[in-house]
């Protein structure tokens, strides 16, 4: 076995031990209390198996292919073998029962997931992006179609529903207002750092020390300033500027976000060849020129890459925001913790974890269009 076959037999191992250790679903009287586990479906654990004996036995360039077509019917197939299971169980169950996931059956679904990945890295954008819409174009289809309607978490769902769009639009809207203005800020203070060359390093310091705040810490201690000046200036609070909402909540959001952008921006600057700069300027370019034309292009992609960093990093602490008034998907998470619904935490988990990995796709196409472009 070469040592680039380890990380796939690893995680084909995991999915394994899962099949075996772990139960697969749970049967609860309602979707508050614990329930009884129950095993794998044995046409989940032979998947499994075969997906071991695949990444075990043949070569890394030959079971490049099966592993991840394997990985790819596990990913789709799992939630299809888990609600067929859920509606057998359900039959001899009260009609306020549910059928919660598993460890056995995250395990394997995770397994697969990241044995996917880690074979599509080797080929080319458009293939992994292929991919993926067809694993999501199956997965939809199949929920369309009702085939996991059984299943705790999609009743869940559908109970929150109206709910979950709002909530998944204001998490957008939060992301997409924090990248926005942490471009227009971080991109300009980070040129001012480059071009000064004496005060990168302060600049730099002082937004790694914001880093070091909890961002629970910076959102609550954020309520004081915003509230007073949503009083001094009534026109503010009129907008709905206030101590809590969505105000505050981007404000921090754009601290954390500017270290990426001006780190990454004076890479990006330095990355250009002085050679280039000199003969820029030998052509008589003003320096606002020489920034559009050489410098910006050149440097993009080293910018894109932070801007990937950043709209990552604002999905997943954009969820804490929720705890000031400001709303989105983290309100499904902390109203779950706070009832002991773990099918309402998984619901708002999931989804940003989907917009995640969602964003982080679209930013890597972006990043290889841009690399490749004449």
């Amino acid at each position: 076995m070469t040592p680039r076959a380890l990380p796939v037999v690893l995680l084909a191992c995991i999915g394994f031990v899962a099949a075996l250790a772990f139960p697969f679903l749970y049967v609860t009287p309602n979707r508050l209390l614990s329930g009884e586990p129950h095993s794998p479906h044995v046409v989940a654990l032979a998947l499994t198996c075969v997906l071991l004996a695949a990444a075990g036995v043949t070569s890394v360039r030959g079971s490049r292919v099966a592993v991840a077509l394997l990985a790819w019917a596990l990913i789709a197939g799992l939630p299809l073998l888990a609600s067929i299971d859920a509606r057998t169980l359900l039959l001899a169950a009260a009609p306020s029962a549910r059928v919660p996931l598993g460890a056995g059956f995250w395990l394997m679904w995770l397994s697969a997931s990241l044995l996917l990945l880690d074979r599509l890295r080797a080929i080319r954008m458009a293939g992994r992006v292929v991919a993926w819409i067809a694993l999501l174009v199956a997965i939809v289809v199949m929920g369309s179609a009702g085939a996991f309607d059984t299943l705790a978490l999609v009743r869940e769902f559908h109970a929150q529903r109206g709910p979950f769009m709002d909530a998944l639009l204001t998490h957008l809207t939060l992301a997409a207002t924090t990248l926005v203005l942490a471009l227009v800020i971080g991109a300009p203070l980070g040129w001012w750092a480059w071009r000064t060359r004496r005060t990168d390093g302060a600049v730099v310091g002082m937004l790694a020390f914001l880093q070091t705040v909890p961002s629970l810490a910076l959102f609550a201690l954020l309520i004081g300033p915003f509230a007073w000046l949503a009083r001094a200036w009534p026109a503010l609070g009129a907008l709905g500027f206030g101590g809590t909402g969505a105000a505050p909540a981007v404000f921090a959001l754009v601290l954390y976000a500017l270290l990426p952008v001006v780190r990454y921006t004076i890479a990006g600057l330095g990355a250009v060849p002085a050679d280039a700069r000199e003969a820029a300027r030998g052509l008589g370019m003003t320096r606002l020129q020489l920034l559009s034309r050489v410098q910006l292009p050149l440097g993009w992609p080293v910018l894109l890459a932070g801007l990937r960093i950043v709209a990552v990093q604002t999905i997943g602490l954009a969820a804490v925001a929720t705890l000031i008034g400001a709303g989105g998907l983290g309100r499904f998470v902390f109203l779950g913790i706070g009832q002991g619904a773990n099918d309402m935490v998984m619901l708002g988990t999931l989804a940003i974890i989907a917009l995640a990995l969602a964003v982080d796709l679209l930013f890597q196409a972006m990043l290889a269009f841009t690399e490749r472009r004449p």
